[in-house]
């Protein structure tokens, strides 16, 4: 069963910019992802989606394999990941390289390991899930959201402002680091999405949104306390 780490990392980044490639606690951001696929071990090829000839460069550098660039139907703004993967996917059986499982990776994944990456996909194969995602549970309750009305301040849910938080169902969002997918399911549902999905729970701490200068702060800071405690 043959494996393949797809690494999507364009060129554009309007919020932060060269994001893909900047230095995030001593080396590019991107380092992170191709050196979390190439420990694991899992994969035959650890390639780099991308459109842009620094960050391919920085990439190969990485130990990541740029066999071919992204058309410019799936460089610009609006192209989705499903737009990317599908095209990588294409190009592969064009070249007579068929992949039975695909790892989506994030180029902005720093608190991504290879040791995630093996459980994640371990979790996946026992199963006949189509997709695994990883997830994190909300850490207030979105049950008891507060939406401004006309200027005034209101439950969205009234029937749980009584509620004890802990009383509520956990309600989860994605993390945003890789997708783990059956190439063969994703082809057909063209989403990763749709179909039979499992859940990978990742630790909050772990985890952050990384779109503003701030959030990237924020990000090196964590990352510098976990690598702190594992010392």
């Amino acid at each position: 069963m043959k494996k393949v780490a797809i690494i999507t990392a364009r060129g554009g980044s309007k919020r932060i910019p060269r994001k893909n490639i900047k230095e995030f606690c001593g080396k590019p951001i991107l380092a992170y992802s191709i050196e979390a696929a190439k420990k694991s071990g899992l994969f035959d090829v650890v390639m780099l989606s991308t459109d842009d000839e620094e960050i391919a460069e920085i990439g190969k550098k990485y130990g990541a394999e740029v066999p071919f660039f992204r058309s410019e139907r799936t460089s610009n703004d609006y192209a989705t990941t499903t737009d990317v993967l599908l095209e990588v996917l294409e190009e592969f059986e064009k070249r007579g390289q068929h992949f039975d499982v695909a790892c989506c990776i994030y180029p902005t994944a720093p608190f991504l390991t290879a040791e995630k990456l093996r459980t994640a996909t371990e979790k996946l194969m026992e199963s006949e899930a189509d997709t695994l995602i990883p997830v994190v549970a909300f850490s207030y309750p979105p049950q008891r959201a507060m939406v401004i009305e006309n200027g005034k301040l209101e439950f969205k849910y009234p029937q749980y402002m009584s509620s004890r938080s802990q009383d509520l169902e956990k309600h989860y969002h994605d993390v945003g680091q890789f997708y783990v997918f059956r190439t063969e399911s994703f082809k057909r549902n063209k989403n990763l999405l749709l179909g039979d999905i499992l859940p990978f729970e990742v630790p909050e701490m772990e985890v952050q949104d990384i779109d503003t200068p701030m959030d990237w702060e924020i990000a090196e800071m964590k990352y510098r306390i976990l690598q702190e405690s594992v010392q």
